[in-house]
């Protein structure tokens, strides 16, 4: 004896990032003056605050060790702290020519007592930022910081299952056919009479949907009489069995018809 098919419940939670996001911009004046400071030498941004920690960019104009060619920025986390602080980065610079900014590096880090300022020594070649991001002695940074605080996880709750049966529209259709139940319009071909209806003939072919429901159709929902004699009622009536029923009759019925 078969088993019997058990019913299965389905139950779904979802896990939600909380996270908070600020975008810090940093305005550095003076640029040629500032310039030659040394290398490892930084500016600092005033502090700014996001997920509850407070952070800084460290810009350093003649690059860091081994960078002595480059401009470095950093992102530095200001507050002290024993946990890991995951983050998401996007250091950006201003175009003073078009007043849209460019990320230059976008990454995230790991923040933590061994690690509080993020890699990026080899920001971007100084050659490169004073002809790109510099104009009336100016700069303009941008950081735009997310802080991943965590994820919260919704209660376990039970799906709603709908069981959809099967479609039985081409066998609805099929039935109005046969019964002629609705008809509205006469199909008499080569004297031959089938009676049908003028929307699912639109619906399934194109030179009915130009006769009923075309530009100079003047049907005004009348029931209506149409000829057709350059057809076998045979093959008229396959043909409305398909547009119906979205197949075929079978062949012996077909046959039967032609040579009854």
């Amino acid at each position: 004896m078969a088993a019997s098919k058990e019913s299965t419940t389905t139950t779904a939670s979802r896990c939600t990032p909380k996270t908070a996001r600020v975008k810090h911009i940093f305005e550095v004046t003076g640029y040629r003056l500032l310039k030659g400071i040394g290398v490892c030498e930084s500016i600092e941004s005033a502090p700014f605050t996001v997920g509850g920690y407070d952070w800084y960019i460290s810009y350093c104009p003649d690059g860091d060790d081994g960078y002595e060619d480059y401009a470095s920025i950093f992102l530095v986390l200001k507050t002290e702290t024993t946990t890991k602080v995951r983050v998401l980065y996007d250091f950006r610079l201003l175009n003073p020519g078009t007043g849209v900014s460019w990320s230059v590096r976008a990454d995230s880090y790991v923040f933590s007592v061994e690690c509080l300022t993020t890699d990026t020594a080899d920001f971007m070649k100084r050659s490169e930022l004073e002809a790109s991001f510099l104009r009336d002695d100016r700069l303009v940074i941008e950081c735009d910081l997310t802080v991943i605080l965590g994820a919260s996880v919704s209660k376990s709750r039970r799906m709603c299952e709908i069981q959809v049966p099967p479609s039985d529209v081409l066998d609805n259709l099929g039935k109005f056919l046969e019964s002629g139940n609705g008809a509205d319009v006469t199909l008499k071909v080569q004297g031959e009479v089938f009676h049908a209806h003028k929307i699912v003939l639109a619906m399934r072919s194109p030179v009915f949907k130009a006769e009923f429901l075309g530009p100079m159709s003047d049907q005004n929902g009348k029931h209506i009489t149409l000829h057709i004699e350059d057809m076998q009622p045979a093959v008229f009536q396959a043909l409305l069995h398909f547009i119906y029923n979205d197949s075929l009759p079978a062949m012996e019925d077909l046959d039967g018809e032609e040579h009854g």
